[in-house]
């Protein structure tokens, strides 16, 4: 029987996660922790337990005394706010990854998930139709953590016989969470934004494409990597997965479908340059051979679904 720890339970993309795993293996059978109270629907579902992921000692007390077979580990500062503070985000971002390694080294779990980003590519890369294997220069504290990241991973894969798996995430987009301080955090504001106040103004100029996904399709990513046949993975750095790409002007113009009046106004702040330095779309043909990575959202789908769900969120 699989045990399953999810670490980051309350996250943008824990909160999802640890619920569609307890759907799955069952709720008592996916202990979700994070350093902050989860969300009811996780701390009433099955159980949690506050975790500092940088305490080494109650990580591994956990997973021996629950016999975790699996981690998902999602604590991390992400791009914004590590660019504020930039070594203290280093230390938890790194340091937190590597007690993971420790200790599935030494209890032997049967495997991690560790989620990377597009934030590992920099302004070298070429940024259309990145490609899985190309040139990496980062210029982010972020992006060079998520790098230095990939490289540990497969490090201890080689070295050790971990079973490490990990996705380069791209934006998320999802109606269940608020932004969380990424870069690409505009396109899940905007909803917000046009729902409440029928206008927007963007931290990114309106030309600005990144690559995005919706949520439920990176769920379905992230299990579908994990539970894939390890035979069937040619690499143990991370998979390129691309989603959607779209720029503000064009997530605008679809809302105003929606909503008419809506207006959108630019404001470039950092961030800007840290949108500059990443890919605008992604090639993920890798992902698709390996282990069939498909999506279900496109942007008119996710619109429609994203200002419907919000809707109903803000009126209660």
């Amino acid at each position: 029987m699989e045990k399953i720890l999810v670490i980051g339970c309350s996250g943008q993309i824990g909160s999802e996660l640890t619920l569609e795993l307890r759907k799955i293996y069952g709720n008592s059978n996916v202990i979700a922790t994070d350093i902050r109270p989860a969300p009811a629907e996780i701390s009433e579902s099955g159980p949690f337990e506050i975790l500092d992921v940088l305490d080494a000692s109650k990580l591994q007390l956990i997973c021996e005394h629950e016999k975790v077979t699996q981690v998902y580990h999602l604590a991390a500062i992400l791009s914004g706010n590590a660019e504020k503070r930039p070594m203290p985000s280093w230390d938890i971002n790194m340091r937190s990854l590597f007690n993971v390694l420790e200790i599935a080294k030494e209890i032997k779990l049967k495997r991690i998930f560790w989620p990377s980003s597009i934030a590992v590519f920099g302004p070298t890369t070429p940024r259309y139709n990145t490609p899985q294997y190309t040139v990496m220069e980062p210029n982010t504290v972020y992006g060079i953590s998520k790098l230095a990241g990939e490289r540990w991973i497969e490090y201890y894969f080689n070295k050790y016989g971990v079973d490490t798996r990990s996705l380069r995430y791209p934006g998320l987009i999802s109606y269940k969470t608020e932004a969380g301080g990424g870069t690409t955090d505009y396109a899940v504001e905007i909803f917000y934004e046009a729902i409440r106040h029928h206008k927007y103004e963007c931290f990114l100029g309106p030309d600005s494409a990144l690559p995005m996904m919706f949520m439920s399709d990176a769920i379905k990513a992230t299990i579908d990597v994990m539970e894939a046949d390890a035979s069937k993975l040619s690499l143990r750095s991370s998979y390129n997965v691309a989603g959607i790409c779209f720029d503000p002007k064009t997530i605008a113009a679809e809302i105003k479908k929606h909503i008419p009046d809506f207006e959108i106004t630019y404001k470039p702040d950092f961030r800007q340059a840290i949108a500059d330095s990443w890919p605008a779309c992604i090639d993920d043909s890798v992902a698709r051979k390996d282990w069939g990575l498909d999506y279900v959202y496109d942007l008119e789908k996710m619109t429609n679904l994203m200002l419907e769900e919000i809707g109903k969120k803000l009126k209660k």
